[in-house]
């Protein structure tokens, strides 16, 4: 049978990159983690770890029972929660990531909330439109916008929101230019374009119809802020996400063209490793920002 805390003492040296690093974080002499994998090893009948005088790298087999390890760790953290989750408010550190976008639009707003909601919880945000391996990089959720249903995986998945893709220009664009009467005469329009691949906008309405149409690039940017602050300025009509142009439109900086139709939808998807959804803190988060999209959705009369 294998000693427990013989994984915990791997896992935590895997995850401090050494065992001095982790003898710090664990508060034992270094010898007492080393002699502790060292024990896992021989009971285990394999090497876990390619040791040298500087740093040591994970073994195929090590990479395998290391994800079983920090599994048991969770696990021993959610039976240890299930104790207190009726009895103490959550608290600990959630590690989010989102892109951009999400940051700017749909957790600026909320997550200060949040903090005064929950003052035990430490929230970090890490801000990034690169791929993030949940698992490999130690987060705990990840809030993801995607056109089309993301693929099936070990992650829990739960929709947050889903926004139609709008047609938006400045009161002024359309004071000089005049509504488009139908999508067709948009050819006839200046449109601020995402890449220089795009050429053309495909709209549709609530009867199902689909009509492709080419404005006239004026202006290529792949950030939402300068395509919004470009249409404000007046350069042209542009294609964007109702969560980003809501409040300019709200505001009157911003005008809808074409309200019938709309350029597709965007979804937003919260991810979480299984065992980390599990988790009270998590839980939290997970909940407050479902409840807070729920609430945001309501148009008020």
């Amino acid at each position: 049978m294998l000693n427990l805390n013989d994984l915990h003492f791997f896992a935590q040296a895997v995850d401090s990159g050494g065992f001095a690093a982790a003898a710090r974080r664990l508060g034992c002499p270094k010898s007492t983690v080393s002699k502790r994998v060292a024990t896992l090893e021989a009971t285990l009948g394999v090497q876990l770890l390619h040791r040298t005088s500087r740093r040591f790298t994970l073994t195929d087999v090590g990479r395998d029972v290391y994800d079983h390890a920090r599994a048991v760790m969770i696990e021993a953290e959610a039976a240890q929660a299930v104790v207190h989750r009726r009895l103490a408010e959550p608290s600990g550190t959630v590690r989010i990531t989102a892109s951009v976008p999400i940051a700017q639009f749909q957790l600026a707003d909320r997550l200060p909330i949040l903090a005064r909601q929950y003052p035990k919880l430490r929230i970090q945000l890490h801000v990034t439109d690169r791929f993030i391996d949940l698992v490999q990089e130690g987060f705990d959720l990840a809030i993801r916008s995607h056109f089309a249903a993301l693929p099936d995986s070990d992650l829990v998945q739960r929709r947050m929101s889903e926004e139609p893709i709008t047609l938006v220009a400045a009161p002024s664009y359309v004071a000089r230019r005049g509504q488009p009467p139908a999508p067709e005469a948009l050819s006839e329009h200046d449109g601020l374009m995402t890449n220089m691949a795009m050429k053309r906008w495909r709209l549709g309405d609530a009867s199902g119809r689909i009509v492709e149409v080419a404005p006239q690039p004026l202006l290529y940017a792949d950030e939402s802020v300068s395509l919004m602050k470009a249409a404000e300025a007046g350069l042209g009509i542009v294609c964007l996400p109702e969560m980003i142009s809501a409040q300019a439109v709200n505001e009157g900086r911003l005008v809808r063209v074409l309200p019938a139709w709309t350029a597709g939808s965007v979804m937003t998807t919260i991810l979480t490793p299984h065992k980390r959804g599990q988790l009270p803190a998590v839980r939290a988060v997970i909940d407050f920002l479902m409840r807070t999209e729920s609430a945001s959705s309501v148009v008020m009369p």
